[in-house]
């Protein structure tokens, strides 16, 4: 197998954009694929043994087969949980949307991993600095990106303009997940359908509800890598 490398987007934050990344990682593993993931922005988290963490880049080193250093998994952790470019300069950095993406190549290349995942923060364009955005660092990498769709209220609506941003960018949608992250949302068969209708792109699956504490390895048994442009057949 060839390496294939995915970028994860989401229609908002808080979509479960790290539960999906470490689901495909999962769903890797058991295809017997090495595997990486990234985050190459995390802003929040904790020290462990002196070195700042974020919780979401952690849940990918740990999914992973190959074992990287938390700084070669997530180069700009950031301190304060709130938006990327507002945490950077509090914490007086400059994020480098070209720079983040040579990083992400680099850890690929070195790691010789068979399949990576390199998950943004927040949505699909939320800035890095006045004049940057996550889309940056996407079209930098030049990765296909797989969209994360919190199935909700107005779901349609933040998908479909994700997917056309995404399109306008020069890159490829992959492929789209939805997530029910909460109550089942009225409608969601017809929600689902006028999805998987309008997005350019196959359905990888529905992550069900999977409880206060969800798991990996119990959100990849709802997908199915097969799907995935680059892996079919």
């Amino acid at each position: 197998m060839s390496q294939r490398a995915y970028f994860i987007t989401g229609t908002d934050t808080g979509v479960g954009k790290t539960l999906v990344g470490a689901a495909l990682l999962h769903a890797a593993n058991a295809q017997g694929w090495s595997t990486i993931g990234l985050k190459p922005v995390a802003a929040g988290g904790t020290h462990h043994d002196g070195v700042f963490m974020n919780e979401d880049a952690c849940l990918l080193q740990a999914t992973a087969s190959i074992e990287l250093d938390y700084a070669a998994v997530n180069p700009a952790a950031l301190a304060d949980a709130i938006a990327p470019h507002i945490a950077a300069e509090r914490d007086g950095r400059t994020l480098n949307a070209a720079e983040l993406a040579t990083h992400c190549r680099h850890q690929l290349a070195t790691s010789g991993a068979e399949f990576a995942v390199a998950e943004g923060a927040g949505g699909w364009l939320v800035p890095l600095d006045a004049r940057t955005t996550m889309a940056d660092l996407a079209t930098s990498l030049g990765w296909p990106v797989i969209l994360v769709v919190a199935m909700r209220l107005g779901c349609l609506n933040h998908a479909l303009l994700t997917a056309r941003a995404i399109e306008a960018a020069g890159l490829a949608l992959a492929g789209w997940v939805a997530n029910v992250t909460g109550e089942q949302m009225a409608a969601e068969a017809a929600n689902l359908a006028t999805l998987d209708n309008w997005l350019p792109a196959p359905r990888l699956g529905c992550i069900r509800q999977l409880g206060p504490d969800p798991q990996p390895a119990d959100a990849a048994g709802y997908l199915d890598l097969s799907l995935l442009p680059e892996l079919a057949g």
